[in-house]
């Protein structure tokens, strides 16, 4: 794995963030950090995507950060720019994997089907995200999929919580799940960066001995 991809790994909970102000940015990257989980994957879900990974980057530059529900090649630049260090998207577009892909991006595509990995391992793809993993079949189904396919490692992410998210990271071929019940909006719109910091703290405690 490239080294982005390896630091995830070892972070092995990445936050998915979608934030409404761009002010809340600085705050919110203090509390993961302090929180233990010094990574996030900000989503283009709202207008405040690109100047929060920025913010974030320069503000706390021992974080990983990355752009998640990247839908457009539009949305790859912007992201970059900004300072993101990887892409991640819902599904798997192959004009979007393969603009990244020549640029040298690490991006981590949405499958949920052996159609989806195929496409993935065209491309040299590592990791693939599995998404909605919960919804879709979560473990079993990864399991599942995964034995046809013995190089390539998944990041599920979609209904993944403190109560189940040990059972995924217990199997191998996951390096790292994305969740977002430590970043929920609302814990972000009413500023309670402090229960976010506590959540995570739990996070990491709860995934320690893994």
């Amino acid at each position: 794995m490239n080294e982005i991809l390896k630091r995830i790994s070892e972070i092995r909970i990445v936050p998915v963030v979608a934030i409404e102000k761009a002010e809340d940015a600085k705050k919110l990257g203090q509390a993961l950090i302090n929180g233990g989980i010094p990574c996030a994957e900000v989503t283009f879900r709202t207008d405040a995507a690109a100047e929060t990974i920025s913010i974030m980057t320069k503000e706390f530059p021992e974080m990983l950060i990355g752009a998640g529900t990247v839908l457009k090649t539009e949305q790859v630049d912007r992201a970059v720019a900004a300072g993101a260090k990887f892409c991640v998207s819902p599904g798997f577009n192959p004009r979007v994997v393969k603009y990244c892909v020549e640029k040298n991006i690490t991006m981590v595509p949405g499958c949920s089907n052996p159609s989806d990995i195929e496409a993935a391992l065209e491309f040299d793809l590592e990791v693939v995200k599995i998404f909605p993993a919960e919804a879709i079949g979560g473990l079993p189904l990864i399991k599942a999929m995964s034995a046809p396919y013995g190089d390539i490692k998944f990041m599920p992410t979609g209904g993944i919580n403190a109560g189940n998210i040990c059972k995924y990271l217990e199997f191998k071929k996951i390096i790292a799940c994305g969740g977002s019940w430590m970043v929920d909006k609302k814990l972000i719109s009413e500023g309670r960066f402090d229960e976010i910091e506590k959540l995570c703290r739990e996070a990491v405690e709860i995934i320690k001995n893994i």
